[in-house]
């Protein structure tokens, strides 16, 4: 669960805050890892244990895997094995691969607690594949953390802001 209303007032953290343009600069080189689908690269930005989830379509914001169906809900494992996967022919629906390009807008810090420091931004992914260009729109929110002094990823849920999957049809790229 993540939004606005979980940072409280006057709340603690362990995790140092950088500014908002030092994540604002990570989250564009997120994107930029995955339009040149460099995913291995991409899943190095991730902290052991951290999770990727895009609940579905007009889901809310604290919608929970465990109690609701989401596209994909991956742990660390089973994101490693999602990006092995998408490397490999036996993805059928990206292979070939669809070209894809991200873009990270309105980046804002909503607070830091122990977990870890949250970060929002609003994303469009346009997939073009077979001469097909489909759009997703939405808000990323993030649980980041510095280890080892680098940005790393402790959870990223894709909100996608559309009724329905119509008519891209399926989630099979990265968000």
């Amino acid at each position: 669960m993540m939004s606005d209303v979980m940072i409280k007032e006057g709340s603690t953290s362990a995790e140092p805050m950088l500014s908002r343009s030092d994540y604002e600069d990570f989250l564009y080189h997120e994107a930029a890892l995955l339009d040149a689908w460099q995913l291995d690269e991409w899943f190095a930005l991730f902290a052991e244990g951290a999770s990727y989830e895009v609940p579905t379509a007009g889901a809310p914001d604290d919608a929970d895997s465990a109690e609701a169906l989401f596209y994909i809900a991956d742990d660390y494992f089973r994101l490693g094995h999602r990006v092995k996967r998408l490397n490999s022919k036996q993805a059928h629906s990206e292979w070939p691969r669809s070209k894809t390009l991200h873009t990270v807008t309105n980046v804002r810090i909503l607070g830091a607690d122990a977990e870890g420091v949250k970060v929002t931004s609003y994303f469009v992914t346009y997939r073009t594949k077979n001469n097909v260009t489909h759009t997703f729109v939405g808000r990323h929110y993030y649980v980041l953390r510095k280890l080892d002094g680098d940005i790393r990823i402790a959870s990223k849920r894709s909100m996608l802001d559309i009724d329905n999957l119509r008519p891209q049809g399926r989630v099979s790229i990265i968000v």
